[in-house]
């Protein structure tokens, strides 16, 4: 690793920032850590991105980045899944999602307030939530065997940052290297759950509704827009992860995917997501606002 990247890697961001000016006047070489770094800091919308990178190369640039930001956001809190529904993957030529890394400080609870210019292209969706609640989710086969492994569902709105401007020619690639997205959430309380019929039910009928601060509905989804089944969501993050000599453990944070479309996020707006059918004891929320 070179000095800038050992700058990078042990230097808090607050830091880092207060040095950018300097740091980067010779402008980090497009597609690498330090120049995603830099447009995520600076929350600069990214132009373009170089085609030669593949999607071994965009993983590779996706742990540095992470390992970058993760001086300031904390210690990696799980994995979210992205491009969880067909006619999405369809676009970027996929038949597959694509993962992405959480850390502790992106994770906010339920009520939180957060600026509305929190990304370079911030945007706002209906999304849900697992925790692993055992090491035996790397057996699992079956959704039952899923549900076994899991001890919490958690309604979330992520809070994602497309990081390059409208228009831009995404590539997989691209949205890889830039960790998919990933930001913000707002966690909503956790609901217990356990290995029955009735909670696989659940997962595939439980419905959201997303509502402004007018009370005037944004989006909706259903539990089956994830690959037809949220819970085979966890078993591809389980197997992407054994692909590369990696397992899930307990206590990891698994984001399945968008459930609505993507909402752009404004100065006053206020988000209710309203979950419907996955807690036995009846609706839930989850809330923020942008300042």
């Amino acid at each position: 690793m070179n000095f800038l990247g050992k700058l990078f890697f042990c230097a808090p961001l607050v830091w880092i920032l207060s040095l950018a000016p300097n740091l980067f006047a010779h402008e980090p070489l497009p597609g690498t850590a330090p120049w995603l770094l830099e447009n995520y800091l600076t929350k600069t919308p990214i132009h373009t991105f170089p085609a030669s990178i593949d999607l071994e190369e965009a993983k590779r640039i996706q742990e540095e980045f992470v390992k970058l930001v993760g001086t300031d956001l904390g210690q990696q809190a799980g994995y979210k899944a992205g491009l969880t529904n067909p006619s999405a993957q369809k676009r970027f030529g996929l038949t597959h999602p694509l993962r992405g890394i959480l850390l502790k400080k992106m994770l906010l609870q339920s009520g939180a307030v957060v600026e509305s210019n929190f990304g370079a292209v911030p945007m706002c969706e209906g999304d849900l939530m697992v925790r692993v609640g055992s090491a035996e989710i790397n057996n699992a086969k079956t959704p039952r065997d899923v549900l076994a492994a899991l001890d919490v569902v958690i309604p979330f709105i992520e809070l994602p940052d497309l990081l390059f401007e409208k228009g831009a020619q995404l590539s997989a690639p691209m949205i890889i290297a830039a960790n998919v997205g990933a930001r913000m959430g707002v966690l909503g309380e956790p609901i217990a759950i356990a290995p029955t019929l009735a909670w696989e039910e659940r997962f595939l009928q439980m419905t959201i509704e997303v509502f402004d601060q007018n009370g005037l509905k944004l989006a909706k989804g259903k539990g089956d827009t994830l690959l037809g089944n949220p819970l085979k969501v966890v078993l591809w993050l389980r197997d992407s992860l054994k692909a590369e000599g990696k397992n899930l453990k307990k206590g990891d944070l698994l984001s399945l995917g968008t459930l609505t479309q993507m909402i752009p996020v404004i100065p006053g707006l206020a988000i209710k997501a309203v979950y419907k059918g996955l807690d036995p004891e009846g609706p839930v929320e989850v809330l923020v606002k942008f300042k």
